[in-house]
Order: structure tokens, then C-alpha cells, then sequence
């Protein structure tokens, strides 16, 4: 059961729109284990409409950003869990559209409010997630009707340079040698390569379709190690990448990323900013955190026996 918490006031609107809005308030406690409150960057809990746009959620978190729930608006805040949970799906599986369910926010420039993953050391991802349908979705942009994505997204920060779709921080299940896995998906260098850490387990086992599931993906850009995590414990796991993709090894340290703003926050799919269709997740999410800093096994234990 999810506590009652107080609001943070917030500063973006919609998928791409910015409007000022008074920090009057701290960050949200309820769902927050009390020793992590300081490192939560954004937060929802899909609770807060934001200025009475049931369109729009608030940003709990200390970042005060925003994001659109696109395309559904009003329909995508689903009764579950003991109040409301984010929907999101592919609508229309047969045509090429931008109508899929998803939700974030993005600025092409960097979004400012996002600037605690500017020259980063460390993030976090972790969330509640429910798989309702058949996943991967159907490609709605190839000609071919069986045809499905490689991948299904989950929720992640974007890059400095992103289109909306490429990260630096990320969850999701993804087609690792043939095989469909969840992974946490990092990028260091904007523009440059990513690595993966891939969940040894079955993605279905690992996401039982129905079974709401907590999951963690932890990023240290300066060690280059990162983490998955499962109702609270680690998951066996396996990079993807041999060698140093993310350029750690050698002068200068600590290694960042970029020092640029993440142009903004992707859930449920890619391209928060609606122009292109790609890895919808027909799902429920709740609860969706995003840190600057890699938890350690006990904080996302302790976090986890929280948002129960």
C-alpha cells in the first residue's frame, strides 16, 4: 500500500512545454524511504495532476519536472495498488501513427531542470511495473504485419544529444544474442557507445505477466558497473559489451557523463516529444523514481519494503 505524501510544486508541462511554476514546497516523503529523499531527482506517483491537467503529472521529486501523459491524457491514470497507477499501451497495432500510450517530457536543448545527470557519477532507475498485454508490440513502422520491436521500454533518462530516443540511464527488455532479456542500459559519452547489463533469468520470469514487480537498475559511469534488481535483490546478470565502452579506463577521474542536460525522461516507450512510434509496453507503472546516485543492494532493499 503506497503512503499519502506532499506535493512539490513543479515546472514542465505537457511533452515539450515549459511553464514557470513556484518551488513552494520540498520534495515528497510518503513514498520515498527518508534516507533516500535527498537523491531523488523526479518522482511520480501518478497521484498529482499537475495545475489541474489530469494530462500532465507532478514532479515529486527535487527537479520540479513535469512530464506529459501522452496521447491518453486523463485515461492512462488507471485504480490500482490502492490509488492510481500509469497505463500505457500500443493503441493501434495495424498503422503507422503516433498514437501510442506513453509518458515523459523532452527538450531538444537539455532540459534544465534535469541538471543533477549533468557530469554525473551515478543514477538510479527503479520503479512498479506490471506487464497487462503482449509484449514486444507489433512494429508499426516496418511493412511487414508479423513483424515485431526488438525491445520494450520501461522508463530512463535521455541522453544530452537524444531524438528522444537514445539514454543514459535506462530499464527495459531488450533482444540480447536472439533472446529477449531485461536490462539496465547505460551511456556515458553523448553519442557515444552503451552497455548493457542483461538479467540472466527469463524476461517472463523476471516480469510475470499480471504480477506487479519492483525493479532497480543501477549506474556507476565512473567504475563502469551496474546492477539489476528484482522485488528488492540483486539479479544474476551479464554484460553485453566486452572491452570499455564507456572510455572509464585511465586519466582523468572520477568519470562523468557528459556535461550536458538529459533533453528529458522517456517511459513507457520512446520519442516523449510524439513524433515517432517505437517499443511501446503494454503496462501499469507506479512509483517511478529516478536518482543520481547508484544505490546500494541494502538502500534498494529498504526502498523496496517501503513502496509496498
Amino acid at each position: 500500500m503506497r503512503r499519502a505524501m506532499t506535493t512539490a510544486m513543479v515546472a514542465v508541462v505537457g511533452a515539450a512545454l515549459a511553464v514557470p511554476v513556484p518551488a513552494s514546497a520540498g520534495p515528497a516523503s510518503g513514498g520515498v524511504f527518508p534516507a533516500l529523499q535527498r537523491d531523488v531527482v523526479a518522482y511520480y506517483d501518478f497521484e498529482h495532476p499537475a495545475h489541474g491537467n489530469p494530462a500532465v503529472e507532478r514532479d515529486l521529486g527535487r527537479s520540479h519536472t513535469d512530464i506529459g501523459l501522452v496521447n491518453g491524457g486523463a485515461a492512462m491514470r488507471e485504480r490500482d495498488r490502492g490509488g492510481h497507477v500509469l497505463r500505457t499501451k500500443q493503441v493501434n497495432p495495424a498503422a503507422l501513427g503516433n498514437d501510442d500510450w506513453k509518458a515523459g517530457v523532452y527538450t531538444a536543448s537539455g532540459a534544465a531542470s534535469l541538471h543533477r545527470f549533468n557530469a554525473a557519477r551515478e543514477a538510479t532507475v527503479l520503479g512498479w511495473f506490471r506487464v497487462v498485454g503482449e509484449a514486444p508490440a507489433l512494429n508499426t513502422n516496418t511493412a511487414d504485419p508479423a513483424d515485431r520491436y526488438n525491445a520494450v521500454g520501461l522508463a530512463g533518462v535521455l541522453s544530452g544529444d537524444s531524438d528522444g530516443h537514445a539514454v543514459r540511464a535506462l530499464l527495459e527488455v531488450i533482444d540480447v544474442s536472439g533472446e529477449l532479456r531485461v536490462v539496465a542500459l547505460g551511456r556515458r559519452v553523448d553519442g557515444g557507445a552503451s552497455q548493457t547489463f542483461a538479467a540472466s533469468q527469463a524476461w517472463q520470469d523476471v516480469l510475470p505477466r499480471g504480477e506487479w514487480v519492483f525493479l532497480a537498475a543501477t549506474f556507476d559511469y565512473d567504475t563502469g558497473e551496474m546492477a539489476l534488481y528484482r522485488n528488492g535483490k540483486p539479479l544474476d546478470g551479464f554484460y553485453t559489451v566486452t572491452g570499455d565502452p564507456w572510455l572509464v579506463q585511465g586519466p582523468p577521474e572520477p568519470d562523468l557523463t557528459t556535461a550536458t542536460d538529459p533533453a528529458g525522461i522517456k517511459i513507457g516507450g520512446s520519442f516523449p516529444q510524439n513524433t515517432v512510434e517505437r517499443n511501446p509496453c503494454d503496462c501499469t507503472m507506479d512509483g517511478l523514481m529516478f536518482l543520481d546516485r547508484a544505490l546500494s543492494p541494502h538502500e534498494v532493499w529498504q526502498q523496496y519494503r517501503w513502496g509496498r
